[in-house]
């Protein structure tokens, strides 16, 4: 999980792709960048740490140009440490390409060895972002007859890259003295949102990002999302070109966006994730009737923030009363997207506040938005118990996460996963929790994609089934050795 923006714009686009990258900033902690295009010239700029954090103003004067892009960084391949695993990754030939992606490939060993011994390309990290760019920029190569490069040979570079790369890709890139390129993976996992707005002398001026709020911010309209294998094409004078490149795609959305990784207030692929987690709400609050006596609960809590609604429409539909136990501090990041273990468990304490108040002696249903390592439920339970709560029963919107993630989340590897291998009563007990409470898988799906055409949601976290059809019990066993080396 990423964020990404790109913007072609009339004016200086360094700003507008600064502020972007503070809205997405809840998608990635590791490490930012921003490229911009004056011209046929690049200026980049990137560093670990936070947005606020990286650029000095210094940083924000070099970066000159009317086209940019700009990236989050949340670690799933490479090292969070290393500031050369930083996004965005350039090469100088053809024409200078510079690439931001959200996403995961999972046929890297491959490309690896293409890259090598077929294509001749350097690869200087263990970014599988910099194999992207190589790719696309050998696939670009291929297709160039003269000195010029048209729309036609750029679409096909694209179609090949489908053909060679694997897992879940939502990418943004610049083309030096041509334009803006955008495209998202055969299955659209990882989301792309297209947005346009106009200068007063009537210039189109363009948009794409991971999500909708950024374009909303802008005061661009937005258009579309990017559907999946599509490709877009913008020139530097913004006129938009674009085409389907795979040859059978089909929409089947990341479900874990909503549930936890998107802000509340973005519409992605036509859903609200907003009012897919009140739905999930509603439907956990009719397994929570099914499966205990409601007069052993006193009040519902949710865990702040991505947990709120699904807590308030638990509360609603039960008829029990609402509290806000737990004090968020917001200058702490979020705990799941944090580079290692160690660093996760000692901000939680740092992150929650439990307010005795609320808690002593009374029967507290927590809502969470999902458990994962189990980390953070651990201490949450046991904050609970320490400021007096009598029970406290553990209910999850999302269902268990019973199996690795491979399309750019960080859940590498079962082992990591509290409930891979242990039934729901083994998971409380291992929690500290007096009762424990999943939403269902089916639940899951209705809630998410209700009111839409969309018939699949990628769950394979939850259910391991993996929707490109290409990742196997070898495969998981291989990135569980890599992650643990």
């Amino acid at each position: 999980m990423c964020g990404i923006v790109g913007i072609v714009s009339t004016e200086p686009v360094n700003q507008q792709i600064y502020d972007s990258l503070l809205l997405l900033q809840h998608r990635g902690q590791d490490s930012t960048g921003i490229a911009t295009a004056d011209g046929p010239v690049f200026h980049m700029a990137k560093a670990r740490g936070q947005v606020r954090e990286a650029f000095r103003t210094r940083d924000m004067r070099s970066l000159i140009g009317n086209m940019g892009l700009g990236h989050v960084r949340y670690t799933t391949k490479g090292a969070a440490e290393r500031e050369e695993e930083a996004q965005p990754f350039y090469v100088n030939a053809p024409y200078g390409i510079i690439l931001v992606h959200n996403g995961n490939l999972t046929n890297t060993r491959e490309l690896s060895s293409e890259l090598f011994s077929i294509d001749r390309r350097h690869v200087n990290s263990t970014s599988d972002t910099e194999m992207l760019l190589n790719v696309l920029a050998t696939e670009l190569q291929g297709q160039i007859k003269g000195l010029e490069l048209d729309p036609d040979q750029i679409f096909q570079a694209v179609a090949n890259v489908h053909e060679r790369v694997e897992g879940s890709y939502a990418v943004i890139s610049l083309i030096a003295g041509y334009g803006l390129l955008a495209f998202r993976d055969p299955f659209g996992i990882r989301p792309l949102i297209l947005g346009k707005r106009q200068t007063e002398a009537g210039r189109d001026e363009w948009i794409v990002a991971s999500e909708s709020l950024v374009l909303e911010n802008g005061d661009y309209e937005i258009v579309r999302d990017v559907e999946p294998g599509e490709a877009i094409f913008i020139t530097l004078d913004g006129e938009m070109i674009s085409r389907q490149c795979a040859k059978n795609p089909v929409l089947i959305p990341c479900s874990f966006e909503y549930v936890y990784l998107a802000r509340p207030d973005s519409v992605m692929n036509g859903i609200s994730v907003y009012e897919s987690r009140l739905r999930m709400g509603d439907r956990l609050a009719d397994t929570v009737a099914t499966h205990m006596p409601l007069g052993d609960i006193d009040v519902v809590m949710p865990i702040p923030d991505s947990s709120r609604p699904s807590a308030m429409q638990v509360a609603q539909k039960l008829g029990i009363e609402y509290r806000e136990g737990f004090y968020k501090n917001r200058y702490v990041g979020r705990t799941f997207i944090m580079p290692g273990q160690a660093e996760r468990k000692r901000s939680v304490r740092q992150k929650l506040n439990a307010m005795g108040t609320e808690f002593r002696g009374k029967n507290i249903l927590i809502v969470d938005d999902s458990i994962v390592r189990g980390t953070t439920s651990q201490q949450i339970v046991q904050m609970a118990r320490d400021a007096g709560a009598n029970k406290v029963t553990f209910a999850s919107a999302a269902p268990p996460v019973r199996y690795p993630h491979v399309y750019g989340i960080n859940m590498p590897s079962r082992q990591e996963l509290i409930a891979h291998g242990r039934k729901i009563p083994e998971i409380a007990a291992e929690l500290g929790a007096d009762h424990m409470i999943y939403q269902e898988v089916a639940d899951l799906q209705a809630a998410i994609t209700e009111g839409t055409s969309i018939e699949q949601l990628d769950l394979s976290c939850f259910t391991g089934e993996y929707v490109t059809g290409t990742v196997s019990e070898e495969y998981l066993g291989w990135v569980e050795r890599t992650q643990l080396s």
